[in-house]
């Protein structure tokens, strides 16, 4: 108990504990953003164009994450438009995804930068978080917050039925412009902390078990909060208590949670008639009134 109490005081510790409180506050809505908009394959293009963001890094020698994650907004933004054609945004994170590879695979061969070098920042480590990482969690957070609560309804809408918003005067074109970079960039902060191939543990992990057991956006995005934070909580305080490796505990811990979610008898959780009617209001707040007369 007293060794797990002195680690407590290493400011390395200290660091990745602030950073994943941050992260239980804000990534889990990004997650209920992915999978409500059924959006849950773009964390892989995400990884690949973050890659290419920390190969140009290391090229110009500026910071490799900051780079990586400048490059997940530009992408972001850049897959927005593609995203209304036919073969919506699979395909455009398709080929996103191979042009981000041989791109970053092309800079690193410039630069003379080994890829390993790179692909070890992909891997990510909580206990390497940075105070820039914490700056960039904080202002992400602050972010994500402010389009939930400010925008509650059109992207409850938007969720609901992309078409529909449209149809109904909700700015659906804008709202998915910002929802992907924010999206992105959430993602490609994420994998400072847990690394590229365990991004779901802060994000999308709580969202499934939020959404097994919420009846409306906003008990959606609490109940994913409250499981993030709860996973990060047991999953930073297990990895130390047992001296393993943060990132996969955090997985386990998280997916154990969501997994519980999914063994209970369906219908255990009905829906509230509160809860019904607050998702109703949702709906109904966002589509103006003209289009209800219609």
């Amino acid at each position: 108990m007293q060794q797990f109490l002195d680690l407590l005081t290493l400011p390395p510790v200290q660091r990745s504990g602030v950073a994943l409180l941050l992260a239980a506050i804000a990534l889990p809505i990004v997650g209920v953003f992915i999978v409500g908009l059924d959006i849950v394959a773009v964390r892989f293009a995400v990884m690949h164009v973050a890659l290419l963001g920390i190969a140009v890094g290391f090229l110009t020698g500026l910071d490799p994450m900051l780079c990586g994650l400048a490059a997940c907004a530009i992408a972001g933004a850049g897959v927005a438009p593609l995203a209304q054609r036919p073969s919506g945004l699979p395909g455009a994170m398709g080929l996103l995804m191979t042009f981000a590879i041989a791109g970053a695979l092309l800079v690193l061969s410039v630069s003379g930068v080994n890829a390993t070098s790179a692909f070890e920042l992909l891997w990510g480590s909580i206990l390497a978080t940075r105070p820039v990482d914490l700056v960039v969690l904080a202002v992400l957070a602050a972010v994500i917050h402010l389009l939930f609560w400010r925008y509650r309804r059109p992207l409850a809408l938007l969720m609901f039925d992309r078409e529909l918003a449209l149809c109904s005067g909700v700015p659906a074109r804008l709202l998915m412009l910002v929802l992907l970079i924010v999206v992105a960039v959430a993602i490609g902060a994420s994998i400072r902390l847990t690394g590229a191939l365990l991004v779901d543990a802060v994000t999308i992990l709580p969202a499934l078990a939020a959404r097994n057991l919420g009846h409306s956006l906003r008990s959606m995005v609490l109940l994913a909060v409250s499981f993030g934070f709860a996973g990060n909580v047991c999953g930073f305080a297990l990895a130390l208590a047992l001296d393993q490796p943060p990132g996969p505990v955090l997985v386990l811990v998280a997916g154990a949670f969501t997994l519980v979610t999914y063994l209970l008898p369906e219908g255990a959780f009905n829906a509230s008639t509160a809860a019904r009617q607050d998702d109703d209001r949702d709906l109904r707040g966002a589509v103006p009134a003209d289009s209800l007369r219609q």
